[in-house]
Formats: structure tokens, C-alpha cells, sequence
């Protein structure tokens, strides 16, 4: 995977209390330069049942979005069988082998990473981030986690998200967190 195209974005997910909240900064860089400030990273997938945010080439991410909510169709909204139909393909099939993204997928079951090498990886700790400023992100949610046991999900995605923009430079403060339910409730920003 070409490490520049992982360089614009913070995307992280948290899982929390019968809620998962995904977020994502807004700056969508072209080499060194900003070119736009707002961008959409992060979707609800699947009648509001699936929270999906992607890290790398916005055009190959706009392609596995649209090729994993057929798989949650084809698969009855299961993420796990959607997302090992997903990687499979993304492996295999000549044209998406090339895509250069990450995926971080969710409902208030699960939270995953999905790799064009085929990789799914559930976290641990409930906490999946990814981009450049994913570590950054990261590294905030668990202290958060472990020292703030009153915060929300959605509460440590966005303070998370504004610790990575604070520190890294292809990350910024305009942020887009979306949070859904065990009820099917779904919240923006």
C-alpha cells in the first residue's frame, strides 16, 4: 500500500455501553496541500444499522463502501460474513487488489479493520482507529477509557479525534462523528 495515501485522515470508533460512535476530521489532502477542509469519511451503511469509515484514496473508498453495503445486503446486514466476503474479494479480484484504503466498520456488536490484504482485525478493547493520526487517537480513547469511566462513546471518539488534530498535521478539528444505538437510534455530530 502506497504509505501517502494513508496520510489524510484520522478515523477512529469507540464501543461503549450498548453504543458505537465513528468519527472522522474533515481535511483531504492532495500531496503537501489541503484541499478541502470538510470532507465525508464516515457513513451509516445499511439503513442506519452500520457505521463505515475509510482511510486512504477517497475515490477507492467510495468503491469499497458501495461494494461492502452489497455484501451486508447480500449477507442480511451480518458485518462479520460481510466483511470476510468483502476482504476476500478486495484480496483477490484484480481490479480492488490495487484500491489503497483501510476500512473501519461497526455496529453495537462489533468493531472491525479491514485491509486489502485480506486483514479483519477485531480490537480488544473496543477502540479501532486508523490514518495518520490514528495512533494519536488511539492512544487518547484508552486513557479516556481507563480514567474517565462517565464519558459516551460519541464523547471519546470527538476528544480523541481533536487530540489527533492537535498533533497531527494531516488531521483537523472539523470533525464528523456519527453514533448509533442498540435501540437502532441514530446521532449526528
Amino acid at each position: 500500500m502506497n504509505k501517502s495515501s494513508l496520510h489524510s485522515t484520522t478515523v477512529i470508533g469507540v464501543r461503549r455501553h450498548d453504543k458505537v460512535a465513528l468519527g472522522s476530521d474533515g481535511q483531504a489532502t492532495l500531496g503537501t496541500t489541503v484541499m478541502k477542509h470538510n470532507a465525508q469519511k464516515v457513513r451509516l451503511l445499511y439503513d442506519g444499522k452500520v457505521l463505515a469509515g475509510f482511510a486512504g484514496s477517497t475515490a477507492d473508498a467510495f468503491t469499497l463502501f458501495e461494494r461492502f453495503e452489497d455484501k451486508l445486503k447480500q449477507y442480511g446486514g451480518n458485518l462479520t460474513r460481510a466483511s470476510v466476503e468483502l476482504a476476500k474479494d478486495w484480496r483477490t479480484d484484480r481490479y480492488l487488489r490495487r484500491l489503497e484504503a483501510l476500512l473501519a466498520v461497526a455496529t453495537v456488536d462489533r468493531l472491525l479493520l479491514l485491509s486489502g490484504s485480506g486483514d479483519i482485525i477485531e480490537p480488544d478493547d473496543d477502540i479501532v482507529a486508523i490514518g495518520s493520526g490514528g495512533s494519536f487517537a488511539l492512544a487518547a480513547a484508552r486513557a479516556m477509557i481507563k480514567h474517565a469511566p462517565e464519558l459516551t462513546a460519541k464523547e471519546i471518539v470527538k476528544d480523541s479525534l481533536n487530540v489527533a488534530a492537535d498533533i497531527c498535521v494531516y488531521t483537523n478539528h472539523s470533525l464528523t462523528v456519527l453514533e448509533i444505538e442498540s435501540t437502532g437510534n441514530t446521532h449526528n455530530n
